[in-house]
């Protein structure tokens, strides 16, 4: 077990089977030594910084109907919103004014917010806030959907795999093409974006391979950003008597993400912090370098409710800065305001 740790520490990579059998037969110790490797790694790359993105969650409408998440389209118990684009660009404004330099809109697949609505969005903020960078998360589109929002300023792009199983893939999503979904992160790369990954931790029939198959898959992708959260059940879904993912399980797959791909920005979810009071906290001492405290109003946060019981739903932008920044420095890091690009990119403003 110490020497598949050390080559993974030291050539970042192991065979499937050789991460099938390491996932296996973890011991307390051999995961101490795992999240401190992992530290090191992440710590040669980033040193000591952790990059804040403001969270702007714009709807919680959705044509998916995936069947571990909350905002499902045949969830009708799920309380819809979305946001105008003027209040967008006011989130925006107050992280803007709090010291924030990176953005996160992120929304279920709404079809509403065309190609021009969000076309114009983004440019309005990056005429307000120049020096800005602006992440997109809103699934699936065409591949001139993607164009057109890079030409406008977008700079990054969040699209989970979810998983890297084909057939663990289709049995969670009831519609959705496997090929399309790898064929999109294909398609970002092309365009330029700053690319981002990531699977859930817990899934209901998920094993070591599949994990494992998660893993070869962000080696072979590199992509800029992996996000890796636990599985939460939601009660308005089919998946709702399912056991969910653990927070200890979590902490193992990010720093064994962080191993294979050293230079990738990860972040540590708040799906961790709601699981766990120092969830994030251990995912920072175990890989993790990126956080997102939420932006958006706060009488519509509940209603972005991928899953439930979800934290920080009643804390005023400032007060949630505030409390993360002392939770980061308490865990030995310090909280970084900054674009917080990828070290692979010299971005000139």
């Amino acid at each position: 077990m110490e020497a598949l740790l050390d080559k993974l520490s030291e050539q970042h990579e192991l065979t499937e089977e050789e991460l099938v059998w390491f996932l296996g037969h973890l011991t307390p110790e051999l995961k101490k030594k795992l999240y401190s490797r992992a530290s090191e790694v992440r710590k040669q790359h980033y040193g000591v910084s952790v990059y804040s993105r403001g969270l702007i969650e714009f709807s919680s409408y959705c044509r998916r109907d995936c069947l571990y998440c909350g905002l499902r389209r045949s969830n009708s118990r799920a309380e819809r919103y979305r946001l105008t684009e003027e209040e967008i660009l006011d989130c925006a404004a107050e992280g803007y004014e709090l010291g924030y330099r990176s953005f996160v809109l992120q929304s279920g697949e709404d079809i509403i917010y065309t190609e021009q609505v969000l076309t114009s969005i983004i440019r309005e903020m990056k005429l307000r806030f120049p020096d800005a960078a602006i992440t997109l998360s809103v699934g699936e589109r065409s591949e001139a959907f993607y164009c057109a929002l890079y030409n406008a300023g977008a700079d990054r792009y969040l699209l989970r795999h979810e998983t890297a199983s084909r057939a663990l893939y289709e049995s969670l999503h009831p519609g959705m093409s496997f090929d399309n979904r790898m064929d999109c992160l294909r398609i970002l790369r092309e365009i330029g974006y700053q690319v981002g990954a990531g699977f859930m931790v817990g899934l209901p029939g998920q094993t070591h391979r599949h994990l494992a198959e998660d893993l070869l898959f962000v080696k072979r992708f590199q992509p800029e950003m992996i996000g890796i959260g636990p599985f939460i059940p939601h009660s308005a879904t089919p998946l709702n008597g399912a056991a969910g993912g653990t927070v200890e399980d979590t902490l193992v797959m990010i720093a064994m993400a962080r191993l294979m791909v050293p230079d990738a920005l990860m972040p540590a979810t708040t799906a961790m912090g709601t699981l766990d009071p120092s969830g994030r906290e251990k995912a920072l001492q175990s890989g993790a370098n990126v956080v997102m405290p939420i932006l958006s109003p706060l009488q519509i946060r509940s209603k972005y409710a991928l899953y439930e019981q979800k934290i920080c739903m009643g804390d005023e932008p400032e007060h949630c800065r505030s409390c993360l920044e002392m939770r980061i420095a308490v865990s030995g890091y310090r909280m970084e305001f900054s674009r917080g690009d990828h070290c692979r990119y010299n971005v000139q403003l």
